[in-house]
C-alpha cells in the first residue's frame, strides 16, 4: 500500500506540471494577442507591406498558432528556448545571466526579510495588544499599502538623492566584486524587503497567535516558563507550516514580482529583459521569460505544499 505522504507528494508534483502547462498555454495566447508584431518592430513604421510581408515569413510568423505553440513547446521540453527575433542570437544564454542577477537580487532581499519578519511577528505577539504589537502593525500595513514603484521613488529621492548613500541606478555587470555588487543593488533591495516584510510579519504573527490557544501553551504558562520561551520554543516550532506557506509565497514573488523594481532602477534582471523584449514584441523571448517566472512560482509554491505535508504528524506516522 502506497504511503499517503508519498501519494500526496507526487499528487502535488503532477499538479504543478499540469499548472506549468496551462501557464505555457496562457502565456502563448498573451503574446498572439499583443498589438503589432516584432517585424514592424524591426522595419519601422515606413516598412513596405512587401517587406513586412517578407519579413514575417523570414521570421515563420506566417505559420498558424498551433503549429507555432506545440514546435516552441517542443523545443522547451528539449531546453532549446529559441533565437530571439530582433538579434538572432539564442535565448538561454542571455536569460541565464539576467536570471541569476534576478536570482541574487531576490536572495538578498530574503535574507533580511524572511528572519525580520519572523522576529517581529515574535515580538508583536509577545506584546500583543500593547504598543510595539501596533508600532510594528501600523508599520508593515503602510509599507504593504505603498505600491513598489512609489517606494522605489522615496527611497531614491531620500538614500541617494538627499543623502547620497546609496547610487540610484543599479549598475551591475561580469567580474564585479560582491561588496561592489552589494552595494549597487542596496536601494532595491531596500524596497523588495518593504514590499513583502509586511506581510510575512502579520500571517507569522496570526499564526503563532492561533497556537497559543492550545492546552499545551497554557500548561506551559503554568509551569512558570517565561513568555517568550513559550513563544519560540514552544508556539513557533508548531507554526511553522502556516508560517512556511507565507514566507514561500513571498519569496515566489521576489524572483516573480521584481519587474517594476528593475525597471525603476534599471537593474539587469529577468524583469527588464522582459520589458525590453516586450516593447520591441520579440515573442520568444517574452515567452521564455514568461515560463520561467510561471516555473519559479509554481515551483516555489509546490515546495511549500510539500513542506506543509511533511509538516503535518498525521500523514508523516498514519494509523
Amino acid at each position: 500500500m502506497v504511503h499517503p505522504v508519498i501519494k500526496l507528494v507526487a499528487q502535488r508534483i503532477a499538479l504543478g506540471l499540469l499548472l506549468l502547462l496551462a501557464a505555457s498555454v496562457l502565456i502563448f495566447v498573451g503574446t498572439q494577442i499583443l498589438p503589432g508584431d516584432v517585424a514592424q518592430s524591426i522595419l519601422g513604421q515606413s516598412a513596405t507591406p512587401e517587406t513586412l510581408a517578407n519579413l514575417r515569413q523570414e521570421l515563420g510568423l506566417n505559420e498558424p498558432a498551433l503549429t507555432r505553440y506545440f514546435s516552441w513547446l517542443g523545443g522547451v521540453l528539449h531546453g532549446d528556448l529559441g533565437n530571439a527575433l530582433t538579434n538572432g542570437q539564442p535565448i538561454a544564454p542571455a536569460l541565464g545571466k539576467r536570471l541569476l542577477n534576478t536570482l541574487f537580487l531576490a536572495a538578498c532581499a530574503a535574507v533580511i526579510a524572511v528572519p525580520l519578519a519572523i522576529i517581529l511577528g515574535l515580538v508583536s505577539v509577545r506584546y500583543r495588544n500593547r504598543w510595539p504589537d501596533k508600532l510594528i502593525s501600523a508599520v508593515t500595513l503602510a509599507t504593504i499599502s505603498v505600491p513598489e514603484f512609489l517606494l522605489g521613488y522615496i527611497v531614491i529621492f531620500f538614500l541617494a538623492v538627499q543623502y547620497r548613500l546609496l547610487p540610484s541606478l543599479s549598475t551591475v555587470y561580469d567580474g564585479m566584486g560582491f561588496g561592489d555588487r552589494l552595494y549597487a543593488i542596496g536601494l532595491p533591495v531596500i524596497v523588495l524587503v518593504l514590499a513583502v516584510l509586511g506581510h510575512m510579519m502579520r500571517m507569522t504573527r496570526a499564526a503563532i497567535l492561533n497556537v497559543m490557544q492550545s492546552a499545551y501553551i497554557e500548561t506551559a504558562e503554568l509551569k512558570g516558563l517565561r513568555p517568550f520561551a513559550i513563544i519560540a520554543r514552544h508556539a513557533l516550532p508548531n507554526a511553522v507550516a502556516p508560517v512556511v506557506n507565507v514566507v514561500m509565497i513571498n519569496l515566489a514573488y521576489l524572483v516573480v514580482g521584481v519587474v517594476v523594481v528593475e525597471v525603476v532602477f534599471v537593474y539587469p534582471g529577468m524583469g527588464q529583459y522582459l520589458v525590453d523584449h516586450v516593447s520591441k514584441r520579440d515573442v520568444p523571448v517574452v515567452q521564455a521569460c514568461g515560463l520561467v517566472f510561471a516555473g519559479v512560482y509554481i515551483g516555489l509554491n509546490l515546495i511549500a505544499d510539500l513542506v506543509s505535508i511533511l509538516a503535518n504528524p498525521r500523514l508523516r506516522h498514519p494509523k
